[in-house]
């Protein structure tokens, strides 16, 4: 519901501002007083295309808000997806600077026109003799039947299996898609797992492999060197030895002698011992050293093959390839259960289908069954506003699942006999159209939450009766509805809650646009001259009295 609306610098409005009825608001005034541009300005919070064209000032901004009470609007779902701040009080704002630039704003936070757009579809229904918006939307005319049929609950249980359905599916082509590559690439994973599998790695191996290498290698070159050694260290006639032994018979001849030598002669006595136990180790060591070209062989052809492995999966450790060894293992096991995994996604898919078909065909039965009484109330409706000939059909065809059931659903309308029901999209705009637009949202309007309607000169074409009809209709709709009507008829004017009168001020260098509702005299007067022109006779407003009390 619409409950202020703000307008500043846009066309012929300096600055227009009105807090209209929560049921019906009537909007009368002269031809050219700026009715139309109102409507304009509401397209803005529609997210309509902007243009600097529409600035009353072109070195200020225009700004168009609109603060609307959304509460009894299930759109929080909206709000989340989107992530914009919920309130139930929601304010839309719209500004145009003088270089072009349009922003938008959903409670002070920037949003797209996309997002504006869809926004305001739940908020505000502009409807006029040639722009109905939503009437040719199939999607529209199935949430009408919904409405008529109180198959909302219905629709909201099909919903929550169609989610079901499409997330099942989204997991089965997932797992098939991943299988499909999986089994694309399974010989080649297999051979990489079988090889690496076959080299058996140990962590760290390599690295002994390559000292033990080097010893082998160099095996006559070690033996040279330790058997020096060996003769330098016990066994030439000069050895470190031989010496250590003489220093030690003489230092203890010292001990002898003199006491402090004693630590000394331990000393050297010590070293003998060390270097005795150096020569032993150097001799076992010289032993063990041989040159074995079998086993240099068998070493050289395990290096490589580490060292080809980790080139090949382009790492440099063993412990990286047996990861990968794991990791490939890991793979395998998964190809070999993917099967049953997909089976059991499959049963998923089966049973999400079979609750969503059996949900759809509840919501296509009440849908159905509820054709008839819609197209008789429909063209009851449509008669007594000045159709009489008028037809009503409903085409309808059983689809494959969307989010709005198994049903294609498309409203026929002829207004005139003889005349084949053709699809609303086909059918030519102009008052008819728009009495039947009307007469749609009069028989839902019970029966749901409309947004905010606007209807914009719908009564063209109708007079007398037929006009007094449409009002006491838009008044009754206005009991659980904002109604806000532009008109050029006394007779619907006169059923209004609240009635603003639109008017044009010529200032010394521009003519403006205004509004200001109207009091009970004011309304007479008005309403009078609606009947009767500028002068209106004593029967005019003897007229305009009667039409006032007979709301």
């Amino acid at each position: 519901m619409l409950k202020n609306l703000l307008i500043r610098n846009y066309a012929l409005i300096q600055q227009l501002e009105m807090q209209p009825s929560p049921t019906l608001n009537m909007v009368t005034g002269e031809t050219g007083a700026g009715k139309s541009i109102m409507i304009g300005a509401l397209g803005l919070l529609l997210g309509k295309r902007a243009d600097t064209k529409v600035l009353f000032r072109d070195d200020e901004k225009c700004v168009v808000e609109g603060i609307f009470d959304i509460k009894e609007y299930s759109i929080k779902d909206f709000f989340e997806f989107n992530d914009l701040d919920y309130h139930q009080e929601c304010i839309i704002r719209r500004e145009i600077s003088p270089s072009g630039k349009s922003r938008a704003f959903v409670n002070d936070l920037p949003v797209t026109i996309n997002i504006l757009s869809e926004l305001g579809s739940y908020l505000m229904d502009v409807h006029s003799q040639h722009d109905t918006l939503l009437l040719g939307n199939n999607n529209f005319q199935i949430q009408v039947i919904d409405a008529f049929s109180n198959g909302d609950s219905m629709l909201e249980l099909y919903k929550k299996h169609f989610a079901a359905y499409r997330n099942a599916q989204k997991a089965l082509n997932k797992l098939l898609s991943e299988a499909n590559e999986l089994k694309k690439e399974v010989d080649y994973q297999n051979f990489l797992y079988d090889e690496l599998e076959k080299a058996n790695l140990k962590a760290g191996e390599s690295k002994g492999m390559t000292a033990e290498l080097s010893v082998l290698e160099n095996a006559e070159e070690i033996k040279i060197k330790l058997n020096h050694l060996i003769e330098l260290i016990h066994q030439s006639e000069f050895s470190v030895n031989q010496n250590l032994s003489q220093a030690n018979s003489t230092v203890k001849q010292l001990a002898s002698l003199s006491p402090k030598f004693i630590s000394l002669g331990e000393r050297i006595e010590s070293c003998l011992i060390e270097i005795n136990d150096i020569g032993l180790e150097l001799e076992r060591e010289e032993s063990l050293v041989e040159h074995d070209p079998a086993k240099i062989e068998s070493l050289k052809e395990r290096v490589d093959l580490i060292y080809s492995l980790q080139q090949k999966h382009r790492v440099e450790s063993e412990e990286e390839l047996i990861a990968i060894k794991d990791d490939l293992a890991g793979k395998l096991e998964k190809v070999l259960n993917l099967d049953d995994e997909i089976k059991q996604l499959q049963s998923n898919l089966k049973q999400a289908t079979s609750d969503l078909m059996e949900a759809g065909n509840k919501l296509s039965k009440n849908r159905t069954s509820n054709f008839p009484n819609f197209s008789r109330q429909l063209q009851t409706l449509l008669s007594e506003l000045g159709m009489p000939d008028s037809r009503i059909e409903i085409q309808h065809k059983t689809v494959e699942p969307t989010a709005n059931g198994l049903d294609d659903i498309t409203i026929l309308f002829s207004a005139n006999k003889g005349i084949t029901p053709q699809s609303l999209k086909s059918v030519a705009s102009g008052g008819e159209f728009s009495r039947l637009m009307f007469c749609i949202k009069f028989i839902i309007a019970d029966k749901t939450a409309l947004p905010t309607i606007i209807f914009d000169e719908v009564d063209t074409g109708i007079s007398g009766e037929i006009a007094i009809k449409m009002g006491q209709m838009m008044k009754k709709m206005a009991r659980n509805h904002q109604v806000v009507t532009i008109t050029h008829l006394p007779q619907i004017a006169a059923q209004g809650d609240r009635h603003y009168f639109v008017y044009k001020e010529n200032l010394d260098h521009k003519a403006i646009s205004k509004i200001r509702p109207l009091n009970n005299q004011e309304r007479i007067d008005e309403i009078a001259k609606m009947i009767g022109g500028e002068s209106p006779s004593k029967i005019a407003f003897e007229n305009a009295k009667e039409l006032l009390e007979v709301k």
